[in-house]
């Protein structure tokens, strides 16, 4: 068997300006996940670590690394408390990238509940990290990362529950993620900077926008995925990703001008 992997690139032409990814059967006959990058492809599983490897004895280092504080408790119930050193962290964070390829992959794969199992993933590994770290600058390269993935996990949680129209339950999950970015710039002192949080900034108008078409009675306006591509491409602004908002400007414009009867297409 050939390893060349032109065959599997034919056809699917890298595209700077989007996120290119598909599903594919595997030999093992399971469905693997495709991500298409500049120089080829990453191919992750569905379940477990993306790379499909199970590593330490264990399925992830994650749950190696939880297994070795919960022993050490265990074993030292009045010793030096259970810590994490630099080389550990690097493990950690290896692992805690190739989760964040398969959650970006899973929310344009609309696999929402897929993508927020593992946003919700990555950020108990920012915790436990957070807690058990030896170096604050070993926190710090995970938990710079929470505010973003609180954001993701609460778009992956609460845009299925649009679709069903359970405006009620999608915004409690905004909710949270809102005070979840509000507690972490509480910690790091930085409320005053509030503003410029984009992700704050961006949950917090779209919870607006949920609002809005929420009556008193509970009813509420069809779930228009429009408003969804409208506030991606705000905070792709900025953020100041602007290959990414000119894709979103296509895909919006593309859209609009979708059915004669002026109903924004099923995206």
């Amino acid at each position: 068997m050939s390893k060349d992997i032109s065959s599997s690139l034919s056809g699917w032409d890298y595209d700077p300006d989007k996120v290119s990814v598909r599903i594919v059967e595997g030999d093992d006959g399971r469905d693997k996940i495709q991500l298409r990058i500049d120089l080829g492809l990453l191919q992750m599983e569905f379940d477990g670590r993306p790379d499909g490897k199970r590593v330490a004895g264990g399925s992830t280092w994650l749950d190696y690394y939880e297994r070795q504080q919960k022993k050490h408790d265990a074993e030292h119930p009045d010793g030096p408390p259970f810590l994490l050193e630099t080389e550990d962290c690097q493990n950690l964070l290896r692992e805690g990238v190739q989760y964040y390829h398969r959650y970006v992959s899973f929310w344009h794969l609309e696999r929402f509940e897929l993508c927020a199992r593992d946003t919700n993933r990555n950020l108990r590994l920012f915790a436990f990290v957070r807690q058990f770290a030896r170096h604050t600058k070993d926190k710090l390269q995970f938990d710079q990362w929470r505010p973003y993935v609180t954001m993701m996990h609460a778009r992956a949680v609460a845009t299925p529950l649009l679709q069903l129209r359970d405006s009620v339950a999608a915004l409690g999950a905004i909710d949270a993620a809102i005070e979840g970015i509000r507690d972490f710039l509480r910690e790091y002192d930085q409320t005053h900077n509030a503003e410029n949080c984009s992700e704050l900034v961006y949950l917090e108008r779209w919870r607006d926008e949920i609002a809005e078409k929420t009556d008193g009675s509970g009813g509420e306006e069809p779930y228009n995925p429009l408003t969804r591509l409208q506030a991606e491409l705000e905070l792709a602004v900025s953020e100041e990703r602007f290959e990414d908002a000119a894709r979103l400007r296509d895909t919006i414009r593309r859209h609009s001008h979708g059915p004669d009867d002026g109903s924004p297409e099923s995206l």
